[in-house]
């Protein structure tokens, strides 16, 4: 979407909407969003969406938590790509110690993980495309091939299973989309929904506050991995295998993406799929 397309909009659903701004907006790396202000006065957020199709069933999955854990969806426009929230407020979680933000975390896993929708992608479908990539990777790909190698076997291992479609997940839930409200201590923000199994929901928060495990990364992100796990009661060999597919997933990205710090990235992703297996 481009600047001119995405000013026109926001005014287009400005007036529709009878909203009015209630502060600075923001451009992120997937949305523009507006602090508003309802006829009736409410405190809200426009967000529209600047990444194609990748946030097209967010307002579904918002709409089914119904504010359980999550930010409230109060209006949507799929069309447009633009939804109408309750605003959430700053800090995140990046400011709390650690451990009490593993325990929030967790907690929120509860209340997000609800029986799987129809709409949206499935974990297992997306594993198994990238599973061929991953055979395909060139043994001198700058990621230790024998973490390739097992991230193979547990791909196959975990998607040949028979068991239910799984859950909703948020996708990408880590302490800067953890915000606080008014109705709730804390809420999630920005899913990227896809069904699934819930232990594949670790990952980010092991990447994320990376530059807090410098001096001992690998007890760092134990000690995180094991927080999560214990909090969230989760299956700990099955919280390994989906970490290690996920980061090596992660890390092959990472060879195709323009990143200038992709071998920062590597280094990270690799990291973490040696501590978790060791």
């Amino acid at each position: 979407m481009s600047s001119n397309e995405l000013a026109s909009t926001v005014r287009q659903l400005l007036k529709s909407w009878r909203l009015r701004t209630d502060g600075s907006a923001h451009d992120g790396s997937h949305a523009h969003v507006l602090p508003v202000r309802t006829d009736d006065g409410v405190s809200a957020v426009l967000r529209v969406s600047t990444e194609g199709n990748a946030s097209e069933h967010d307002h579904l999955v918002l709409r089914r938590w119904a504010g359980r854990g999550a930010v409230r969806l109060l209006r949507a426009d799929p069309h447009q790509r633009a939804v109408l929230l309750e605003r959430v407020w700053l800090p995140d979680l990046e400011t709390l110690p650690e451990a009490e933000a593993c325990g929030i975390v967790a907690g929120l896993y509860d209340a997000l993980h609800v029986p799987a929708m129809p709409q949206l992608d499935s974990l297992t479908s997306l594993v198994q495309q990238r599973t061929i990539e991953l055979e395909n990777l060139p043994r001198g790909a700058p990621i230790p091939h024998r973490l390739v190698e097992q991230a193979v076997a547990l791909s196959r291992e975990l998607t040949s299973e028979t068991t239910s479609a799984g859950v909703v997940l948020h996708g990408d839930l880590h302490y800067r989309h953890v915000l606080s409200a008014n109705r709730e201590p804390w809420l999630a923000i920005s899913p990227r929904p896809l069904n699934g199994d819930p232990h594949f929901e670790l990952a980010p928060m092991l990447w994320h506050r990376w530059d807090e495990l410098s001096g001992n990364v690998r007890d760092g992100v134990r000690r995180r991995f094991y927080r999560l796990v214990d909090a969230a009661a989760f299956d700990e060999d099955r919280a390994r295998a989906w970490t290690l597919i996920r980061v090596i997933h992660a890390a092959v990205s990472e060879l195709h993406g323009p990143r200038r710090d992709a071998a920062t990235a590597l280094t990270r992703y690799v990291a973490i799929a040696k501590a978790v297996q060791d």
